[in-house]
């Protein structure tokens, strides 16, 4: 029998990725995944279509979710993103909680298109919304900004425009970590840090990170992810075993391309204890 194979993180057009569940299912069984979870920022809109398929095309489904959340570590508040799994949709708690965040993404969206209109780039929210399924997010105004000729690509975008300190960046006031646990944990789910080294940060403040979720009572962390050097997994597998916490994989695919493809590269080093073990 072949080795199952996990993604326990991808994106569809529920929230900035550009395939729907259904096509996000359709090719994680192209590429060979068992078990998938979608986990869209701060929504869960598209699990319902994406189980439908799953049920179609036989591969298990496992609810996810990736919850925004502001963590006050190197330099002042700091985005991070904390990934819920194998949780109760249909929770009280996590309805009311997506439903705050949706709201200040909505806020979000509004005034960075107010920011690219001061900037003489017109119509921007429009633009963005049209490229929207769902919610409408930086990525979308990335792409719009592609689409108008006034980047080259959306890295661009996030350079000049989009990331924080640029002209047409906002903040947004998450909800904080241990209350995105707490939400999680009243909804059945485990609770996951997301790739813990893409925050841009040294090292030394990663690992207060780690373990400020691990005392907040997190279940897990991405220990596997696509692009990953080899130190750097055993690194994260390395601070896993230190806090007690359970190893969880995701690719992060948001759309095809060359370095991130679901299920690529995500097998785990042998001395931590996958997520999977715990889901119900």
């Amino acid at each position: 029998m072949s080795e199952r194979i996990y993604d326990l993180h991808c994106h569809s057009t529920a929230s900035d990725g550009v395939l729907s569940p259904t096509e996000l299912v359709q090719r994680a069984v192209e590429k060979g995944v068992n078990v998938l979870a979608i986990c869209d920022h701060d929504s869960i809109v598209g699990l319902d279509e994406a189980r439908a398929e799953s049920h179609k095309q036989g591969i298990q489904l496992i609810n996810g979710v990736e919850i925004s959340t502001i963590w006050t570590g190197q330099g002042g508040n700091r985005g991070v993103h904390i990934v819920g799994l194998d949780f109760d949709q249909n929770s009280l708690e996590m309805t009311a909680l997506l439903a705050q965040q949706a709201e200040l993404r909505l806020q979000r969206a509004i005034q960075i298109g107010e920011k690219l209109e001061l900037l003489g780039i017109p119509d921007a929210y429009q633009g963005a919304k049209a490229l929207a399924s769902g919610e409408v997010t930086r990525a979308h105004y990335a792409r719009f900004l592609v689409q108008i000729g006034k980047v080259s690509n959306d890295t661009q975008a996030f350079k000049r425009y989009l990331s924080a300190g640029k002209p047409a960046y906002v903040k947004a006031d998450w909800v904080d970590i241990a209350t995105a646990i707490k939400v999680i944990h009243q909804a059945g789910g485990l609770a996951v840090l997301a790739h813990p080294l893409r925050y841009n940060m040294t090292n030394s403040w990663i690992k207060k990170l780690v373990m400020d979720f691990a005392q907040w009572q997190g279940d897990g962390i991405e220990v596997a992810g696509c692009g990953q050097l080899p130190n750097q997994r055993q690194l994260v597998a390395r601070w896993a075993v230190e806090y007690n916490l359970l190893a969880s994989v995701g690719s992060d695919f948001h759309f095809p391309c060359a370095w991130i493809e679901l299920g690529k590269s995500l097998t785990l080093p042998d001395n931590v204890m996958p997520i999977w073990a715990k889901f119900a």
